[in-house]
């Protein structure tokens, strides 16, 4: 099927003319996770990567994707004649240096110029220029192909009520239109999808586990306007909308609309979210190019924010209790599907209040599962759980209070001193991050390294970043903050503030074997002023034992037992009045001090 879909592919390139065709991963919004309808290069290649792009020319199809991928991608194109291009850089565009070298002078490059930011655009026509390669991108060939391509999602839209968003739509505008009114702004496109739904208060199900609906949004100095599709709003919630002065179109009318703005009127748009057809349909000299101010914003959690954070993790952890707890007796009886596992997970937190769905798809990885990134068992495919070997288990759930991000790896029969000396490494570089101190202005490079030290001492290494930002009840993945390695990123290059709320996951894996990650949710906060300035550090939000089975206690200095020890009685005391009496001797096993 991939290769019939593939050579479809060349024989729509080469009627218009193109000698390649990039196909990427995500869609007009810029989306890590995309609807059904934009999965065009899952459809192609048949890689179910959420990261990854698909070159094809006429005598050779590229996948690109990262390390967290390779063991995955391996798997997904055997067979395929597309070939797996791994990545020195993760999410670096490296496939663009092989189109120079290997295309002709004077070729043409084809893309979905809804699919392709003006940022992404111009940087392939920088590098495209010396050889004279010519973009072209005017055509979505998938939808000349793929004959059952799935339209629109129509997942109604419903409100995030004012009890768990904290602020209402109004007071959000209010701090955009300030912006605005500095920068002598008519309009504000927004296109990325948590954005709008963070300043409209309005969630719904239109993309898997992220509570996004599909639409843009031109916030105006005194009215709004909401692009979506038509029914997914209902009447009663249109006229509190339209109470707010915002007021609905329909989805495709955002082109028109931008074509004809009015002379006087000026609109700011972000290069790096904004479609270059998008762009294009602006009036030459009306786009003003601004940095995304509501990602700002979004990022850092009011105190209302995080109370409410503090309950959804509470929850969380009486759910994985429930789960743990469940998985060793089904052990002792009979093996345990990773399926099944994931499963049972989401059936415990579906018990727990305000609860939505999954944040992503569980990762459940039993032995050498454990050691592919982003493993996702299916159904006949997947591993048998036994009391023996190491079981990652990496999941989040979506609340209405918010959102949860978790991994756990514990061991399910006495693991081997490497297994140990492994996970006390790990261990390690998340107690050692989660008790940094920092100045104010510190990034996410600065402070990754800290995380990966004790393997770095050991010539060992992980090949993803060690934390992303968290969203409330929205994305899991929330830019721009993180850790990592590159300070290039936004993960990388943001400075952290105080209310963001970013995940700390070091890991090491050993391919074929095991995978190793310990992952907590961590809130920036204001500690002391100092002759240097203003100093941050992080509190530790996530709320679960950590598998002292694992651990190596002669890797461990006294300072991090303690943190250990005090982390522990911290869980305990948050989770155990939740729980029942038999969960509670259960929870005081694994809280025990060291």
């Amino acid at each position: 099927m991939t290769k019939k879909r593939i050579s479809d592919l060349r024989q729509a390139m080469a009627k218009k003319g193109l000698d390649a065709y990039i196909v990427p991963s995500h869609d007009p919004h810029q989306s890590e996770y995309v609807a059904d309808r934009w999965k065009s290069r899952e459809w192609l290649s048949g890689f179910t990567g959420s990261a990854g792009l698909l070159v094809v020319t006429a005598q050779h199809a590229g996948l690109w994707t990262d390390s967290r991928y390779f063991t995955q991608a391996e798997q997904q194109l055997k067979g395929s004649s597309i070939v797996l291009h791994k990545q020195r850089i993760p999410h670096a565009p490296e496939h663009v240096s092989w189109l120079v070298d290997n295309l002709s002078k004077g070729a043409t490059v084809g893309v979905d110029g809804n699919l392709f930011s003006v940022s992404q655009i111009r940087y392939l026509a920088k590098h495209f220029y010396e050889k004279e390669i010519d973009i072209n991108h005017d055509f979505d060939l998938i939808e000349e192909i793929y004959k059952d391509r799935s339209g629109l999602p129509g997942a109604e839209v419903f409100e995030h009520k004012l009890e768990y968003a904290g602020r209402s739509r109004e007071e959000k505008l209010a701090l955009i239109r300030e912006e605005m009114t500095k920068k002598a702004l008519s309009f504000w496109l927004v296109t990325t999808l948590d954005d709008i739904a963070w300043v409209l208060n309005l969630r719904s199900a239109d993309v898997n586990f992220n509570p996004l609906f599909i639409s843009y949004l031109v916030i105006g100095e005194e009215i709004s306007y909401l692009f979506i599709q038509k029914g997914k709003i209902n009447k009663e919630l249109e006229d509190e909308l339209q109470t707010a002065g915002i007021f609905l179109k329909e989805y495709a009318e955002i082109e028109p609309f931008l074509q004809n703005l009015s002379p006087e009127k000026t609109i700011a748009i972000d290069p790096a979210a904004t479609s270059i057809r998008l762009f294009n349909a602006i009036p030459e000299g009306r786009s003003h190019q601004e940095k995304n101010l509501i990602r700002q914003l979004k990022a850092i959690k009011t105190e209302h924010e995080v109370s409410h954070i503090r309950q959804a993790m509470v929850k969380d952890g009486v759910a994985l209790t429930r789960l743990f707890r469940w998985l060793e007796g089904e052990l002792r009886e009979r093996a345990v599907s990773e399926v099944e596992v994931a499963d049972k997970l989401a059936g415990f937190r579906s018990q727990q209040a305000n609860y939505y769905g999954e944040s992503f798809a569980a990762i459940v990885g039993y032995n050498a599962n454990g050691a592919i990134v982003h493993y996702r068992p299916e159904p006949g495919k997947c591993a048998m759980i036994e009391s023996k070997g190491i079981l990652l288990l990496d999941s989040g759930g979506q609340y209405m209070d918010g959102t949860t991000d978790i991994t756990r790896t514990i061991a399910l029969g006495e693991p081997t001193a490497t297994q140990k000396r492994h996970f006390t490494l790990v261990l390690k570089g998340n107690i050692a991050l989660s008790m940094m101190k920092f100045p104010e202005g510190t990034s996410g490079a600065q402070l990754d390294g800290f995380a990966r030290q004790y393997l770095w001492q050991e010539g060992l290494n992980f090949g993803h970043g060690t934390g992303h930002g968290v969203g409330y009840f929205l994305n899991v993945h929330e830019p721009p903050q993180g850790f990592a390695t590159s300070a290039v990123t936004s993960r990388g290059a943001t400075p952290f503030e105080p209310g963001m709320f970013t995940s700390n996951e070091p890991g090491y894996y050993e391919d074929g074997k095991y995978g190793i990650r310990i992952e907590n949710l961590e809130l920036c906060i204001k500690v002391e002023a100092t002759d240097y300035g203003q100093f941050l550090a992080f509190e530790t939000l996530t709320l679960f034992p950590i598998d002292r089975n694992l651990m190596d206690m002669a890797l461990l200095t006294e300072t991090e037992k303690q943190w250990l020890n005090d982390y522990h009685a911290k869980v305990f005391e948050q989770l155990s009045p939740k729980l029942e009496k038999e969960e509670v001797a259960w929870l005081a096993q694994k809280c025990a001090g060291l």
